[in-house]
């Protein structure tokens, strides 16, 4: 396919390239960005029955590197014709210099044009639909005034009762501060991040989740808001809090409230990591108690991830932010998060930056940002070495150039094979936990939760480019339910008698 390029100027003298092909490559200290379809546009054309007007029109929007989707015919006549075209571009100004193409074309009228992804969200992605109909006078008198009076009476003598007899049992609350969503600032904006996460909650765990994203920044507010809305849930799901203060949120909403509480940016990202990681250790024959793993990031995903790989046998770790590796002794400006890191990894007190970590390691884990590893630090690595390069959109190191140098490669991007996204954990580990009334979401429960995505991936189809289920696996989340719920007994979490538990429909 030919590729339209454009070229910007990068610090240090390096280019940035931004393609107009449907496909990626990246060389040297080239980066190659392409046509996503979360940015995708559609162009209302009015035309005459001209001969070849169609192709003139697709002529142009290649010419100025637009991608076509689709076209669809919207009116016709014994004249003139109305055609959607739909359009995959870069960015705002991609899109402007393909609209103002089509519009200088003579013998066509731009009627309008429309970005799908905005009208995606048009009024919200998200409504509240009543299970039981009121089509009688005895029906509303049982459902609300005065038949819910005996119920509510009946809840007051045991609130446990609330899991049975109201939406608690299935329902989460979704609260943000909207501190960490893509750069944003307020809650407003994180609006939108959050009533997608909710669908992806109803869509693959079968649970309600409501967003509630709140205008404060104040850790002790985002306690307490959360401690007094928690009656209403059967859990807490923190999203896009910014660190260090998500740690401090969640560990004390874990003491003050009898339900589970999970950050999924944590969390999340970890268990999905490590699912991958243990199918990664197969195909390269090592044992997860042999190897060395470098971090780069010890943001609130690196410390997550790193906890639950070493829960998961790792010993020789070693994390590196900004200013080079941690270890015990390092001087950290009193942050207790990366202090309990240095205490517990890095036996060996590596310092240095993340180069130096990467030699002779078996594992690189990056959560930080793009184009932060040479390929030819990979080289010196272990033996078949596994690299999960996860910034997005730019991975710390693109995988075209270390194919031939490491043996599995995931990122967090969808077009690239072994997506790590926590899509595969959060609605079943959730579902679990709601399942058997749990009131923690606890470390045996996370182990459990990466098995299963592991095991969802059989032997037979276990390969480089597939460690990882996908997202649309319907076996995912059900087999994540299954493994939590019984993890949650096994541990001492769970209110909700083993045998009941087991009766739930699944999902």
């Amino acid at each position: 396919m030919q590729s339209t390029a454009l070229y910007c100027n990068c610090q240090g003298g390096s280019r940035l390239q931004i393609s107009c092909s449907s496909t990626a490559a990246v060389a040297g200290n080239t980066v190659m960005l392409t046509h996503q379809s979360s940015y995708t546009i559609t162009m209302r054309i009015e035309g005459q029955h001209e001969v070849g007007l169609i192709h003139k029109i697709l002529g142009v929007i290649a010419g100025v590197g637009g991608m076509m989707g689709a076209i669809d015919v919207t009116e016709a006549d014994s004249a003139n014709w109305v055609r959607d075209f739909t359009v995959h571009c870069l960015d705002p100004e991609h899109e402007k210099r393909i609209t103002d193409a089509v519009r200088s074309m003579p013998g066509i009228h731009l009627l309008a044009v429309s970005d799908e992804t905005f009208r995606m969200h048009l009024g919200g992605k998200l409504s509240v639909e009543s299970k039981l109909p009121i089509h009688n006078r005895a029906q509303l008198s049982m459902a609300y005034t005065p038949g819910v009076g005996r119920v509510s009476r009946y809840i007051s003598e045991d609130p446990q009762r609330a899991w049975s007899l109201t939406i608690k049992a299935h329902t989460v609350a979704v609260v943000s501060d909207g501190s960490a969503v893509l750069g944003l600032i307020g809650p407003e904006a994180a609006m939108p991040v959050m009533e997608g996460k909710a669908q992806l909650f109803k869509q693959f765990g079968g649970v309600d989740a409501f967003p509630l994203c709140i205008s404060t920044r104040d850790p002790e507010e985002i306690i307490r808001f959360c401690e007094v809305i928690a009656p209403t849930f059967g859990g807490i799901n923190l999203e896009d809090i910014s660190a260090p203060r998500c740690f401090y949120i969640e560990d004390a909403l874990k003491r003050r409230v009898d339900i589970p509480v999970f950050h999924d940016d944590q969390h999340g990202t970890a268990v999905v990591v490590l699912a991958a990681a243990m199918n990664a250790l197969k195909l390269v024959d090592k044992r997860i108690e042999d190897i060395k793993v470098a971090v780069l990031g010890v943001g609130a995903a690196g410390i997550a991830c790193s906890k639950i790989l070493l829960a998961a046998g790792v010993t020789n770790l070693i994390g590196v932010d900004r200013h080079g590796a941690l270890y015990d002794g390092r001087y950290l400006g009193g942050n207790i998060y990366k202090e309990w890191f240095a205490e517990h990894t890095n036996p060996h007190k590596v310092q240095g930056d993340i180069q130096t970590a990467l030699e002779g390691a078996d594992m690189f884990l990056g959560l930080s940002g793009p184009a932060l590893v040479k390929p030819e630090w990979i080289r010196k690595m272990a033996r078949d070495p596994i690299v999960f390069a996860m910034s997005n959109p730019v991975p710390e190191v693109i995988p075209e150039d270390i194919a031939e140098y490491a043996a599995v490669i995931a990122t967090g991007r969808s077009d690239y094979p072994n997506q790590i996204n926590n899509v595969l954990c959060f609605p079943g580990i959730f579902r679990g936990a709601l399942d058997a009334h749990a009131t923690d979401i606890n470390e045996e429960m996370k182990l459990a939760a990466a098995e299963a995505i592991a095991g969802c991936v059989e032997p037979r189809k276990l390969s480089t480019d597939y460690v990882i289920p996908s997202v649309f696996n319907p076996h995912v989340a059900k087999a994540v339910t299954r493994a939590v719920i019984h993890a949650a007994h096994e541990s001492g979490v769970a209110q909700r008698r083993r045998k009941l538990t087991q009766l739930m429909p699944q999902v």
